[in-house]
């Protein structure tokens, strides 16, 4: 009980230097007088639970390691209704799922129980969808990363009810990249995500097809959607049982919804596509041999070189691409994709074939950060800060009535974003913007690592960490702006740009 107190008093003084509600009047700051009030409400047996809460990201359950006893499975592609042209249908729906063997668990998916397909575009390419929701529950399809019109981007604003449907149009501009679609419900997010829906987006391009990369999907070209989960005693993904507001952890990871994965390879260059599709755990891939792999993509492109690397961190949505190669790795020893404690996520099974002759160019790409953006004013500023359910962005929470910043379109401006800690250290804040991909100018005043400097849409930001981005919109229309740990999303970490 003592150590309850403590945290207790710690909690205390963290909401009183946070000034925002702990209820639903948002959008308002208190003054010290009413959030005294509230605390004295509040019971020391309340108080520590929930910044015991807040301190398991502090301490983060390590994840069960994969036996590899189950081969990948691959997310099928989806095939367009019109030969003639690019027409998906894409349907939200309820579903059971033999995750462990012999058990039904119940799950959510995309034109199936669990997950979603891949649905591949080209640039220039018209595109039309048809988004059905089929759950009990209001949904969105928010295709994050794609630079498409407010309108179609499937933010909380466009929630089908149970049994409607819509038909969106767009037209791929951007260049070729991995991107992904999942639910956007105001204040349901988390759940229905955790719950499996999530679905891949390849777009490909000239200069992707021209690059000679590993690309033949499913043999070389593996994408591979990390998901950690919380399964009750009967094997059920419970959310309200399993939920943290501070963002839920699971001891269960789940590759493409597949429980206890292995990749079988052949000797040559394979191509990882990694998403970090989890509700807020944070992952730094490595092998376990401490051999080095290339990455060759950020979020939302290629990068102009290669870099090498020993590991990579994702914070939940955001993407790289790497190659390893496997003809030139010690194939008599076990070789794993691991997590940095450790935990192994994905053996590896080498198989005696040589496999596709590919290679890895030295130039990829032509993104380059310009002098002009470099020297642009900063424009707007947004702070990070919070925890649990008290989480905010410039001090207040998500109002869909609120319009919190405006743009003009075609313009670039530079956006600053800070990550106020609190008086427990803080947490890393992935911090997402719909509708555009952007460029990171800074970190703390230095320039990113190279493995950054490429188009983005998603950017782990620290404890008393700034970041500096250049950002331009080419379409009009209201976008969101948010934490994606998505129950701090969900908790009202979020805000609203107009772009006129």
């Amino acid at each position: 009980m003592g150590i309850k107190i403590k945290l207790a008093a710690a909690a205390v003084s963290i909401l009183v230097i946070s000034g925002c509600s702990n209820n639903k009047q948002a959008d308002e700051e208190m003054d010290h007088s009413q959030m005294n009030e509230e605390m004295e409400e509040m019971d020391h047996s309340t108080m520590g639970d929930m910044m015991e809460g807040h301190m398991s990201h502090d301490e983060v359950m390590m994840l069960n390691d994969s036996t590899g006893a189950n081969e990948l499975k691959i997310p099928s592609m989806l095939v367009s209704d019109n030969d003639q042209g690019v027409e998906y249908t894409v349907r939200a729906q309820k579903g059971k799922t033999e995750i462990f063997d012999g058990i039904e668990t119940e799950t959510y998916g995309y034109n199936g129980s669990f997950l979603g397909p891949m649905l591949r575009f080209e640039q220039g390419d018209k595109v039309k969808i048809k988004t059905i929701n089929e759950l009990d529950d209001p949904t969105t399809f928010h295709w994050h990363g794609l630079e498409v019109a407010a309108a179609v981007d499937g933010g909380p604003h466009d929630a089908l009810q149970p049994g409607e449907e819509k038909v969106i149009e767009f037209e791929v501009t951007q260049e070729a990249a991995t991107l992904w679609f999942h639910p956007h419900p105001e204040g349901k997010t988390s759940e229905q995500v955790y719950n499996g829906l999530a679905g891949l987006i390849y777009i490909e391009d000239e200069n992707s097809k021209s690059l000679g990369l590993p690309n033949v999907y499913g043999e070389n070209d593996f994408p591979l959607i990390f998901q950690d989960k919380l399964f009750d005693d009967k094997k059920q993904l419970n959310f309200s049982a399993a939920k943290n507001d501070d963002g839920t952890i699971g001891d269960t990871l789940l590759i493409n919804g597949t429980l206890n994965p292995k990749l079988t390879v052949n000797k040559e260059k394979v191509r990882l596509r990694l998403l970090n599709g989890s509700n807020a755990r944070n992952y730094t891939f490595k092998l376990n041999t401490g051999d080095p792999f290339v990455q060759i993509a950020t979020d939302g492109g290629f990068l102009n070189e290669p870099v090498t690397l020993n590991e990579v961190t994702l914070t939940p949505s955001e993407r790289a691409e790497i190659v390893v190669d496997f003809s030139q790795l010690d194939t008599e020893k076990d070789l794993a994709l691991i997590n940095e404690d450790g935990s192994v996520l994905l053996p590896f099974e080498i198989s005696d074939q040589g496999g596709t002759v590919t290679r890895i160019p030295g130039v990829m790409n032509d993104f380059s950060l310009t002098e002009e953006e470099m020297d642009l004013p900063v424009t707007k500023k947004i702070e990070l800060f919070g925890m649990m359910d008290m989480v905010t962005i410039n001090g207040k929470k998500f109002d869909p009535e609120r319009i919190d910043f405006t743009q003009q379109q075609g313009v670039t401006e530079v956006w600053e974003i800070y990550n106020k800690p609190d008086m427990m250290g803080g947490m890393t804040h992935p911090f997402h913007i719909h509708g555009a991909q952007f460029k990171i100018i800074s970190r703390n005043g230095e320039a990113p690592p190279e493995n950054e400097r490429g188009w983005k849409d998603s950017i782990s930001v620290a404890p008393d960490e700034t970041v500096k981005i250049a950002i331009q919109f080419k379409h009009k229309g209201v976008y969101m702006f948010h934490c994606h740990i998505l129950e701090h999303e969900d908790n009202g970490m979020m805000g609203q740009v107009k772009v006129e």
